[in-house]
């Protein structure tokens, strides 16, 4: 029997000065908000290419705003498809991005953050495992949203509720059982979206090495962690 086709798709901006991490500044400047995001995403595109690879499922990025896309095109790793994100709001271009990827023949979609430079490939490889009993699975972050979710069909109506609230993940689940679809919740990560976030990576350093060197690099490098508040 031949296995479902399945795409990895990374949701991402345009690393510019004031249209990223802007709830980082203060205390970062605008320019270090960016430059960590760019950092960020190089080992997030990294990892997310090396579970493709292993996984044997095709890698996308899916960037905004479209039309500045090409300045970031050109450094993106060889074995991404890079397409631009369209419509008005998050969970219009999550749905474009889905409908997207199954117009390609996808069968099965997972879609995984920019700002979880932890999130190594075993959580891709269990999320996509989880797709042969689950039509849903939810990667859960620290602030009441996710960081990665899996879609055993392509079921855009997922999307349909309000995004980049601390309820998304409640909404998402609460969606999916009036669309009559079985999901799950996976172990947690943490997502980097204010600078008290450092202290989650600060934690998980040593694990994260590997996964996120040219986050920590430039965290060092520009004192960052004792930017962050304690606690």
């Amino acid at each position: 029997m031949i296995p479902p086709r399945a795409v990895l798709i990374v949701f991402a901006k345009v690393p510019r000065p004031g249209e990223v991490k802007t709830r980082m500044c203060p205390p970062l400047s605008h320019l270090e908000a960016a430059e960590l995001y760019a950092s960020m995403l190089a080992d997030v595109l990294e990892t997310s290419a090396r579970a493709a690879r292993r996984l044997g499922i095709d890698p996308v990025l899916a960037l905004h705003p479209a039309a500045l896309g090409r300045e970031l095109a050109v450094d993106v790793p060889t074995p991404f498809r890079v397409v631009p994100q369209r419509g008005p709001h998050l969970s219009a271009r999550m749905a474009w991005a889905v409908r997207e990827a199954a117009a390609g023949g996808a069968s099965r979609v997972l879609v995984r953050g920019s700002d979880s430079p932890a999130l190594d490939e075993g959580a891709i490889a269990a999320a996509l495992d989880a797709l042969d009993r689950y039509d849903v699975v939810l990667r859960p972050d620290l602030d009441g949203g996710y960081n990665l979710v899996g879609l055993r069909r392509p079921t855009t109506a997922i999307f349909e509720h309000p995004m980049s609230t601390g309820q998304v993940l409640a909404d998402t689940l609460a969606r999916a059982s009036r669309l009559g679809l079985a999901a799950i919740v996976a172990a947690p990560g943490f997502d980097l979206d204010t600078i008290a976030d450092l202290r989650w990576l600060a934690r998980e350093r040593e694990r994260a090495a590997r996964l996120c060197a040219r986050t920590l690099d430039f965290i060092d490098r520009r004192g960052l962690w004792s930017r962050a508040p304690v606690g």
